[in-house]
C-alpha cells in the first residue's frame, strides 16, 4: 500500500512539472524584417526560466542575436523552423537580426 502511495505521488509530481514546463514557453514570430509584428519595436516580457521560441516565417533569412543584454546568444541564419532559448538571467535584452540590422529588425526582451 505504501509503495502505491509513493508511486502515485511521484506520478502527480511529474504531471505538475510537465504542465509547468509547457506553460513556461513564449512564442515570438520572426518574419520578413520584423519580430512579433510588422511595425514598431515590440517588447516581450517573460519570467526568469521561461523558454522563448522564435518561429521563422517568410522568404528572407533571419537571425536572433543579442545586441545588448546580460547574456549574449545568437541563432544561426534561418529561413524557417524555430530557435529556442531558456532565459536564465534577469534583465533587458535588445535582440536584432544580423542580416537586416537593428534599425530595421529589433525587439526588446525583458526577463523578470
Amino acid at each position: 500500500m505504501r509503495k502505491l502511495i509513493v508511486i502515485a505521488l511521484a506520478a502527480a509530481a511529474v504531471a505538475v512539472l510537465a504542465a509547468s514546463a509547457l506553460a513556461a514557453t513564449r512564442s515570438v514570430k520572426v518574419g520578413d524584417n520584423y519580430y512579433v509584428r510588422p511595425s514598431g519595436v515590440p517588447k516581450v516580457t517573460v519570467s526568469k526560466g521561461t523558454t522563448v521560441a522564435w518561429h521563422f516565417r517568410g522568404s528572407s533569412p533571419h537571425t536572433v542575436s543579442v545586441k545588448r543584454g546580460p547574456v549574449k546568444f545568437s541563432s544561426s541564419v534561418r529561413f524557417s523552423g524555430t530557435y529556442r532559448k531558456k532565459m536564465r538571467r534577469r534583465g533587458t535584452y535588445i535582440i536584432f537580426c544580423k542580416i537586416h540590422g537593428a534599425s530595421d529588425q529589433r525587439m526588446k526582451l525583458v526577463v523578470k
